[in-house]
């Protein structure tokens, strides 16, 4: 791996990255909700780029992982725009976004700032518009009344918060109910046995698409992480795709 580097933003923001130079479409990797670059997945694409001499980018969102911030302070609308002033400073040449969970959500976001430039988009188990889905009209009537929601966390001891603030954004990027006008081509892949984001969200992502050429591969047995070796495996065979 590349040293961990900062970009500045306009209002002071220090967004931590990776980048590595290399050929063909750059992939630009989204991570999840309170996830980062460390992650299994974007680990695996990143030395896989550098293996084969292709550009990569990695990136923390602001308030995770080693980018500076308060994870409290988050939004779709930030986080869209720190990744798109990496790319924009980063960046030259077509981009492949590889959105994993909320980051197939806010990869949507990201595709429509850059649609000259998109050679592509892989989602893994995309969990779009999930403020909508992903919460009972209880927890979503104490986020629109400012409150903080935590639910229990699978992946550690402390419970996952969801702050109003990211909530009220979040309503406004809303896009599995309007026709999304990217025509690049586009992969989802998605556990069958996904218990956090249901696999029908990447059916729905689909029919949200309707200009572009997109292919569901949906794995029976797999989980919303989708990180064992066979999991990375299938992933790298579809990022190969397009560095064909």
């Amino acid at each position: 791996m590349t040293d961990i580097l900062h970009h500045t933003l306009y209002d002071g923001r220090r967004v931590a990255f990776r980048y590595t130079h290399g050929s063909g479409p750059c992939l630009v990797f989204l991570p999840g909700y309170m996830s980062d670059m460390s992650g299994s997945k974007a680990t695996a694409l990143f030395e896989e780029a550098q293996a084969k001499g292709r550009a990569c980018l990695l990136l923390d969102y602001s308030g995770c992982g080693q980018s500076d911030g308060d994870f409290a302070e988050g939004m779709l609308s930030a986080w869209r725009d720190e990744v798109l002033a990496l790319v924009a400073s980063y960046v030259s040449g077509p981009v492949l976004l590889v959105g994993s969970s909320m980051g197939g959500w806010l990869m949507l976001l990201v595709a429509e700032h850059l649609k000259h430039r998109l050679a592509g988009m892989i989602g893994i188990a995309p969990a779009p518009d999930f403020t909508r889905w992903g919460y009972s009209p209880e927890q979503r009537a104490a986020l629109a009344a400012g409150e903080t929601v935590y639910e229990p966390n699978p992946y550690g001891p402390e419970p996952t918060p969801t702050h109003a603030k990211f909530f009220a954004d979040a309503e406004c990027h809303l896009r599995l109910e309007r026709g999304l006008e990217i025509a690049c081509p586009v992969r989802l892949l998605h556990g069958k046995a996904d218990a956090d984001v249901p696999w029908d969200i990447s059916l729905r992502l689909k029919a949200a698409l309707p200009l572009a050429d997109v292919q569901v591969t949906l794995v029976e047995d797999g989980d919303h992480r989708l990180s064992r070796d066979s999991d990375i495996a299938l992933l790298k065979a579809i990022v190969a795709e397009f560095y064909g």
